[in-house]
């Protein structure tokens, strides 16, 4: 028997597969497989990603057959969206589709009870209590991702909106914004009216940077996007989470923003998502 994993993000999709003793024998990166760019798209990113797993690991039809799969995905709450991935034409044994959010929990705990906020491009925290899984924030970009990459980008644009026209005074970092923009207003309007959450939380590491230079508009913008996952973090252990951690790119520029006595409430992650995909895949 095989086990294989699958991270099925907005951004990438990654794949890992390993023999029966857990050693890993393949693995795979292809592209975003969010469902919201259509299940066709996200089947094909997912066969990609799988399929250099296969070929890493020079598995014949056979021992394809063999293979239990677990698969995390982005968007997978869609009405309808879980059915029509279960129909797809999986080559494996079996197949066992969650959240990309489940798997990270799972995989950040050794499948025991605990809890995570990721905070990447969007944020989100989940959570497991004796087979119950709870889910806080993570609606979608923008009425909410707060605390997020595409959140602190959204604050820094709209403190240079207010600094361009004189209700704030300008800081390096509006300044560095504004000029991207030819320090002109309409061209920033222009810039949101096809702006992504991606688009947003590019403007994310400028943040960072400047809040650890003094950058006083920075540093508010960090300080509110701490406190959003700080509300994260005290929902789940209101839930009754042993344990919680924090996962994500931005995991760790959040981190020294935290309130003193947030922090030590925190675990360092046992594991990543694809390491939660091979547990949904045992199961």
């Amino acid at each position: 028997m095989y086990y294989l994993g699958i991270d099925a993000g907005g951004t990438k999709c990654s794949a890992r597969l390993t023999d029966a003793d857990g050693h890993i024998i393949g693995s795979g990166l292809s592209g975003p497989a969010n469902t919201r760019i259509g299940i066709s798209k996200v089947f094909a990113a997912m066969a990609d990603a799988y399929a250099q797993a296969i070929a890493q690991a020079n598995l014949n039809d056979h021992a394809v057959a063999n293979i239990k799969a677990g698969i995390g995905i982005a968007g997978i709450s869609r009405k309808g969206t879980k059915q029509k991935l279960q129909a797809q034409p999986f080559p494996f044994a079996s197949v066992s589709i969650k959240s990309d959010g489940f798997i990270a929990n799972m995989g950040a705990h050794s499948g025991r009870d605990g809890g995570i906020v990721i905070i990447g491009t969007g944020s989100i925290a989940v959570g497991r209590i004796a087979g119950k899984n709870i889910q806080v924030g993570g609606y979608g970009f923008p009425i909410s991702d707060e605390g997020s990459g595409a959140y602190i980008g959204l604050q820094a644009i709209r403190r240079t909106l207010r600094a361009s026209d004189g209700r704030i005074a300008h800081s390096p970092l509006t300044r560095e914004i504004f000029q991207k923009f030819d320090d002109q207003t309409s061209a920033v309007v222009g810039w949101m009216d096809r702006a992504t959450a991606t688009d947003y939380a590019a403007l994310a590491p400028l943040v960072v940077q400047a809040a650890a230079t003094e950058d006083k508009v920075a540093r508010i913008i960090m300080q509110s996007a701490a406190h959003h996952i700080e509300m994260m973090i005290g929902s789940l252990y209101e839930s009754g989470v042993p344990r919680c951690a924090l996962t994500g790119g931005l995991a760790e520029h959040i981190e020294p923003w935290l309130s003193a006595h947030i922090y030590p409430k925190l675990v360092t992650a046992e594991g990543d998502a694809l390491d939660g995909a091979i547990w949904l895949a045992r199961q």
